[in-house]
């Protein structure tokens, strides 16, 4: 019996601790195009103090390619997969936002200026891309996968 409780406290500890922790956006997120489709996952990391994140998958749309490439980027970027692609960097803590980074979309292949937010507990992120000032530009929300 003692065996048994060992094990399942050592299964609830280890359970807790790849809960996700809904105060950082660190995590993966399950991202959606301007229509409210999914569209892919992006994986969120901590790299020093900035937040950046990285396509993971694709969810293609109907008649979409199933293995995207970035068509309209620039520079080394050109051609490259979406899958594995740098969209986000940049990102710093300040109060209950993160912000200062720039965001890459792959379907116009510019990069626009920044910040994200945690909603509804932790479990959606406000992705807001911008140019100059955060009053013109656009939002998506993400949902949290992990």
């Amino acid at each position: 019996m003692k065996r048994w409780i060992a094990a399942l406290t050592v299964c609830v500890i280890a359970s807790l601790a790849h809960a996700a922790d809904l105060t950082s956006p660190v995590g993966l997120w399950k991202s959606f195009d301007d229509e409210g489709k999914p569209s892919a996952f992006v994986q969120i990391y901590q790299d020093g103090a900035e937040l950046k994140g990285k396509v993971t998958q694709v969810i293609p749309g109907p008649g979409k390619p199933e293995h995207p490439v970035c068509d309209k980027c620039e520079g080394d970027l050109k051609g490259k997969p979406v899958v594995g692609m740098l969209i986000m960097w940049g990102m710093k803590r300040d109060g209950s936002e993160w912000k200062s980074g720039e965001l890459l979309d792959p379907k116009n292949g510019k990069v626009y200026s920044g910040k994200i937010e945690l909603t509804d507990g932790g479990r959606k992120l406000k992705v807001r891309g911008f140019i100059g000032i955060s009053l013109i530009g656009r939002t998506q929300i993400w949902v949290r996968e992990s």
